[in-house]
């Protein structure tokens, strides 16, 4: 497994060098999503009863914080290996097909999770969430960003070029994010869009992890929501690890 190591620590020193970048930045866009959505909303919507918005926008904000840069960290980093041509050095080290997708992945859940610790911690300032049940907390963290790190790989193999990966990003990334309940809670929504939310494999992502902090969801359990998305990153899983073994748009 050194050669896993070694892959999976130049992904760490590589976002981390330009933490700036990759850390700090996305922290202050979700500290500016909460300061302006918390000050139009919080006197007027109650997602849960109880639950102040500003709490209850906190969670979302970090999920979303982490699944952006979760698949960022993957894609960028394959998309750019290829287009510089230094691909090759990664490609000709005997490291298994396995060994290359664990290093990618396991790299871009840190990134993720660092970015969503830091949401947490900065958006504590307004509003401190219960953190009733902290290990839906972690798994729901850890096993989502891990789904979007897969999907951050697999569009870095498909992509040529950067136009390519960011439509991939703005056309799929970014509306499944927006719209799966991280500004509002979805039984407020009409019926027909209600059921298209349920079909969002990111609303099961954003409701079991704020599960976790208020033991309130959208979804009756939080079990159905860890089936969906970890149902989600098996399949994900397959299909990038058969793309590596293939050596599609990597090899040839």
């Amino acid at each position: 497994m050194q050669g896993f190591y070694t892959l999976f620590y130049k992904e760490i020193l590589r976002f981390w060098k330009v933490s700036f970048q990759t850390v700090a930045a996305p922290v202050l866009t979700a500290m500016l999503y909460l300061l302006i959505f918390s000050h139009v909303l919080e006197s007027r919507v109650e997602a849960y009863p109880g639950v102040r918005y500003t709490a209850f926008l906190i969670p979302g904000l970090a999920m979303m914080s982490m699944l952006q840069n979760a698949f960022a960290n993957t894609s960028s980093s394959l998309i750019q290996s290829k287009i510089t041509g230094n691909i090759v050095f990664i490609l000709l080290p005997p490291l298994s097909h396995l060994e290359f997708f664990l290093a990618y992945v396991l790299a871009a859940v840190v990134r993720g999770v660092v970015v969503g610790a830091g949401v947490l911690a900065v958006c504590a300032v307004f509003a401190i969430p219960a953190f009733k049940y902290p290990l839906w907390i972690l798994i729901f963290a850890v096993l989502s960003a891990a789904v979007m790190a897969v999907l951050g790989l697999i569009a870095g193999i498909w992509a040529e070029k950067f136009d390519q990966l960011a439509a991939f990003q703005n056309f799929i990334i970014v509306p499944l994010t927006f719209l799966s309940g991280v500004f509002y809670s979805i039984q407020s929504l009409p019926a027909f869009w209600l059921g298209i939310s349920h079909l969002n494999p990111v609303f099961y992502m954003i409701d079991g992890f704020r599960y976790g902090f208020f033991g309130q969801a959208d979804v009756p359990s939080p079990w159905l929501s860890f089936s969906v998305v970890g149902g989600t990153f098996v399949l994900l899983s397959a299909f990038a690890l058969h793309l590596l073994r293939t050596g599609y748009k990597l090899r040839h």
